[in-house]
């Protein structure tokens, strides 16, 4: 995705940025999700309203942002970028991402983290899928070999699906838990295009304020649908009750609670980061690419146990990842060989007309 205004150097800064912040996310939430549930949490609703509920954190950036507009255009600057369009495109594509959250807060209640981590690796096919058909995304035999590398890592936990079971877990609960983060792979390998739709068919700028206001209006649409859920489920009600049989304290329930939020909006701000300097499939490789360092984490913090199986998943999925590396670094050499002949055939056009 090009941006005219923004130059090579400072978009491949902005990228970096973006990677780092996913990082903390997309290593971070699924271990403090995991820790509510096996200190004592049980609320579903609650667990996935708190991936998006730090969404007004996202005004802090923006505040800065208009201040710098406001400097530099005077009274002229905007307080807002987005229009009416964008703006029901996020808030559907937020609601899309709330169920999206339900479903991987589900799937995270009855799975181990290193389960879970493994399961959303397939995220990376379900993404290259959905960037074919809405962004028309070219895919090469090492992106394909990606897809099918990671689908069979995600068979293969099937096949054994009982051997991780997490102690209090029915077998009927667990492949629930199995199938539930399946689909939010599944769903959120659309969501992911779809946003960078909503970029290409935006027909204005796309700014770092813009990226910024959709991001706050995507988590904004999730949390409000997770809002509801809540309020169907008697959730808030349940949060004091819950506080204090929490494991660890009260104080800390609160605790894991606020840093559940914080952790989860550097995911989704991340993402959108990702996103915006490069591709929806970027940020589905950046994903997967952190499994490694979730999958170690989960081992060390909860002594999962990592059997054969999740070995072989995670080989299959490293291989996919090279796979795929691999691909975009033969594309990019081809682009810079081909770019000077291309200029040398317009010089020479030019110098014989």
């Amino acid at each position: 995705m090009e941006h005219p205004g923004l130059s090579t150097n400072m978009r491949r800064i902005l990228l970096l940025i973006s990677c780092l912040i996913l990082a903390v996310g997309i290593c971070g939430g699924p271990l403090m999700m995991r820790l509510y549930y096996v200190e004592g949490g049980s609320r579903i609703w609650l667990s996935s309203w708190l991936q998006t509920g730090g969404w007004p954190l996202t005004l802090i950036p923006l505040a800065i942002l208009y201040y710098y507009r406001r400097k530099t255009e005077g009274s002229n600057a905007k307080f807002y970028l987005m229009t009416p369009r964008i703006f029901i495109a996020s808030f559907v594509i937020g609601v899309a991402t709330g169920l999206d959250d339900f479903l991987y807060s589900w799937g995270g209640s009855k799975l181990p983290v290193s389960t879970s981590s493994l399961l959303l690796a397939a995220q990376l096919a379900f993404t290259a899928v959905g960037a074919f058909f809405i962004v028309k995304l070219k895919l090469s035999p090492f992106s394909i070999n990606a897809v099918v590398l990671l689908t069979v890592g995600a068979v293969l936990l099937g096949i054994r699906s009982n051997g991780d079971r997490p102690e209090g877990v029915t077998s009927k609960e667990y492949i629930i838990g199995f199938m539930m983060t399946l689909l939010a792979a599944a769903l959120y390998g659309v969501i992911l295009p779809c946003i960078e739709l909503i970029y290409m068919k935006a027909k204005q700028a796309i700014t770092s304020t813009l990226v910024l206001e959709i991001q706050m209006i995507m988590s904004f649409a999730a949390t409000a649908f997770c809002t509801v859920g809540m309020i169907a489920n008697k959730d808030f009600q349940a949060m004091s009750r819950e506080a204090k049989q929490f494991n660890v304290g009260e104080a800390r329930y609160y605790t894991v609670i606020v840093c559940t939020a914080a952790i989860w909006q550097c995911f989704f701000v991340g993402i959108i980061g990702v996103i915006y300097c490069s591709s929806s499939l970027m940020s589905g490789v950046m994903i997967a690419v952190l499994l490694p360092v979730t999958e170690v984490l989960a081992v060390i913090f909860f002594k999962e146990n990592f059997s054969g199986e999740k070995g072989l998943a995670l080989f299959l999925s490293l291989w996919g990842f090279v796979s795929y590396f691999y691909g975009e670094f033969r594309q990019t050499k081809k682009q810079k060989n081909t770019s000077p002949e291309a200029e040398m055939t317009i010089t020479t056009h030019t110098e014989s007309v």
